[in-house]
């Protein structure tokens, strides 16, 4: 068992085990911090940056998903300082690519339309990028459209960690970087998709969608994904 050490996590004081993260600590406390790179069950990667606390003593933010907690912290997760950056960083998703929600087939089933609302965002204050982005229908059964990928990377992780298929990754840098299937190929093209669907369960937006969804009834569960892969490498 890890050493135990007290922390105060928004003025309480909790006691809980070094090695731990500060995410993991808020959701046992109940203090529910926005997400969307971050799954249950695969690696972690701390690219959305949505999660971070204020540390006191320390005048960065930290991605409460990769910091563990460490012995007389002094975590605040709620101020307004963190508001404001959350909203920030949902307005710059919507900035990056093109994410016209009523025309998207994940209209009212979206982790980043859900987001969206909670941190309160009416407009978005910076200038739209509207990129050139595909949209490949190309595999018999899903579609990746770029448009509406916030690459959040859940896709490549849980095709590498759990399918084992290595079917997807990131090529380029910055706004014009993209998820690629394979070496750049067509993913209907792809030698190495065995088309188990898991990465369009955990997408969190539009980007990817299976071709028998329509507008109004797309469903998606990430979730139960991640606990059972949490389950397995718990009994493993």
């Amino acid at each position: 068992m890890n050493e135990i050490v007290s922390i105060q996590l928004d003025g309480n004081e909790l006691k809980v085990e070094l090695g731990r993260t500060i995410l993991d600590v808020c959701r046992e406390a109940g203090v529910d911090l926005p997400v969307m790179c971050y799954l249950e069950g695969l690696s972690v990667v701390g690219a959305c940056r949505l999660c971070v606390v204020e540390i006191e003593g320390s005048p960065r933010l930290f991605p409460a998903c990769t910091t563990p907690v460490a012995a007389n912290q002094a975590i605040r997760t709620q101020t307004e300082k963190l508001k404001r950056y959350r909203r920030m960083i949902v307005e710059l998703f919507f900035a990056e690519r093109n994410h016209v929600c009523a025309v998207c087939v994940a209209n009212n089933a979206c982790e980043l339309q859900d987001l969206a609302r909670r941190v309160g965002m009416d407009h978005v204050r910076f200038p739209y990028l509207f990129p050139e982005c595909g949209v490949d229908a190309s595999h018999p059964h899903a579609v990746l459209d770029h448009n509406r990928c916030i690459l959040c990377t859940r896709c490549v992780r849980v095709c590498d960690e759990v399918e084992g298929a290595h079917t997807w990754d990131v090529m380029g840098r910055g706004h014009a970087s993209r998820v690629i299937a394979d070496f750049n190929e067509p993913w209907g093209s792809s030698t190495t998709c065995t088309s188990c669907g898991k990465c369009v369960q955990v997408c969190p937006t539009g980007a990817l969608w299976p071709k028998a969804a329509s507008m109004g009834n797309l469903r998606k569960e990430p979730g139960k994904i991640g606990e059972l892969v949490a389950k397995r490498k718990l009994n493993a």
